[in-house]
């Protein structure tokens, strides 16, 4: 196996052993990355000067006995909405092209005091609009690397193709309306949307601020946790972020699923109006249900979660309002770059700026949210679509609650209604493009925790992703769930080989 193919967690040991240096590791995988590129279109840019000085900074600690961090010498790549000092930083926006950030984001500093090695960012939607990857400004756009006429999934599809296609053990991305989890679900890899508040977005791009959280993207459910550990916990520069103890995830992955209780629900097979779930996705929840189940836990059907339907068209209302005030700090002046074109007046230098530096997808929704945010449509569109929010919240309560009808620990779903689909749209209704997040947008309006994971293959060969999702702050029995199944599925293959 190429020291690239490795999990995070082997990397890491390899390196601090001085069986492998980080300058070695970080060269077999940006060699690796050069040969891929050219098909996956992962990143928008590549730091290779920096990154070598960081590999050599661990090198040089561990040469000389100074203890280094659980990721030392791990390369890993960053989706473009965190800021990274004296590396470009875009937002997937023309608006950015060229900004150099004097600060890096807590994310990434976090990641720095681990001692990982940023070596890329990671394309994406512009500001993290999409489910695609199609509105970023800097093409080619990512592909799919199961088959690269497929989308990799939005808006972090950067993130994900790159894990996907070895580029790099690790990403980090933004999950608003299911941004981490559904191209995970799209490439096979694993995808955790951490509670809301668990992870400092401090220094990243702001999209729909009430939703926006920030989480990792791997290849395995235990890097997934060891990223956790490091990139979870209270900052003040964020004031969302609790102040909950940080358990060790990677113990709590490991406690396997026995006297867990695991709902389905058939609020979750489908989307009303158009049609059923993809089948291959369908049964890969069944077997994982079953997996489960013979490892010790208790399976509990037809858990009713009757609000899940309003998610869509709340989250339509809700996040286009939020983009509309977010962005309103882009005007050619504090933040973005100035027009070329000669401004009448300052009305005029904000429509340049705007109007040359923002894609289409995103001066839509700020059409959008400058409409639902007049006084006159208040009532009428965003108090509705809040009250469908506190809706999807209550179904998630009362299926949580230790003393309901239902005392679940974790909420099994499918990640996507449906595979990764063409780019030219041949193989699905375009109406159903609009509903990619349907499974995993209620969890962004609700706060909670949820991992998505590929538990098998569709009928065309493709990824099958299921979700985990657990009451907040209960990361660790999502990672237990998912575990489980990895394992399962692994112990499956080595027998059929």
């Amino acid at each position: 196996m190429e020291l690239f193919e490795l999990t995070a967690m082997e990397q890491a040991e390899l390196v601090r052993t001085g069986q492998v240096t980080a300058v070695g590791l970080l060269e077999a995988t940006l060699e690796h990355v050069r040969r891929t590129e050219e098909q996956v279109h992962a990143f928008i840019t590549v730091c290779e000067k920096e990154a070598r000085e960081k590999a050599e900074e661990v090198d040089r600690k561990i040469a000389s006995g100074i203890p280094v961090g659980v990721l030392s010498g791990v390369p890993y790549s960053a989706k473009d909405v965190f800021c990274t000092r004296g590396i470009q930083t875009t937002g997937g926006s023309g608006i950015l092209s060229g900004w150099i950030p004097p600060y890096s984001a807590a994310v990434i500093e976090r990641m720095d005091a681990a001692d990982a090695v940023l070596f890329a960012k990671a394309n994406c939607d512009e500001f993290a609009m999409g489910s695609t990857n199609e509105t970023t400004a800097y093409p080619p756009v990512p592909g799919n690397p199961h088959d690269p006429q497929r989308t990799a999934g939005g808006s972090s599809g950067g993130s994900a193709a790159a894990v996907a296609a070895f580029e790099g053990a690790v990403s980090i991305g933004s999950d608003t309306g299911g941004s981490v989890r559904e191209p995970a679900a799209f490439c096979g890899v694993v995808g955790l949307k951490p509670t809301y508040g668990r992870i400092s977005r401090w220094g990243m791009t702001a999209f729909a601020s009430s939703m926006d959280t920030v989480g990792p993207v791997t290849r395995s459910v235990k890097d997934a946790a060891l990223l956790m550990n490091v990139l979870a916990g209270f900052d003040p520069r964020d004031n969302v972020t609790g102040r909950v103890p940080v358990p060790d995830y990677t113990v709590e992955a490991g406690k396997g699923v026995r006297g867990l209780r695991i709902g389905i629900s058939p609020d979750f097979s489908g989307i009303p109006g158009i049609g059923p779930a993809d089948p291959g996705i369908m049964k890969a929840l069944e077997n994982s249900a079953e997996i489960l189940e013979n490892a010790g836990a208790e399976i509990v059907r037809n858990v009713p979660m009757p609000n899940t339907k309003y998610s869509i068209p709340a989250y339509f209302v809700i996040s286009r309002i939020e983009a509309f005030s977010n962005l309103q700090r882009y005007d050619g002046l504090k933040y973005g770059r100035v027009s070329e074109t000669e401004p009448v007046d300052m009305a005029d230098l904000y429509r340049n700026a705007r109007g040359e530096g923002f894609g289409r997808e995103v001066k839509l929704r700020l059409l959008a949210g400058l409409f639902l945010s007049q006084k006159e449509f208040y009532e009428k569109y965003y108090r509705r679509a809040q009250r469908a929010r506190a809706l999807i919240r209550s179904d998630y309560d009362r299926i949580f609650d230790p003393g309901g009808d239902f005392r679940l620990d974790v909420l099994l779903t499918p990640a996507a209604p449906m595979q990764a689909f063409r780019f030219d749209r041949q193989d699905i209704d375009p109406a159903l493009v609009q509903y990619a997040d349907q499974f995993t947008s209620p969890m962004n309006f609700a706060g909670v925790p949820a991992v998505s994971f590929p538990a098998g293959v569709t009928e065309e060969g493709l990824p099958a992703g299921v979700q985990a999702v657990a009451q907040d702050y209960c990361e660790g029995k999502i990672l237990r769930t998912a575990l489980a199944i990895e394992q399962a599925l692994k112990d499956k293959s080595r027998e059929a080989v």
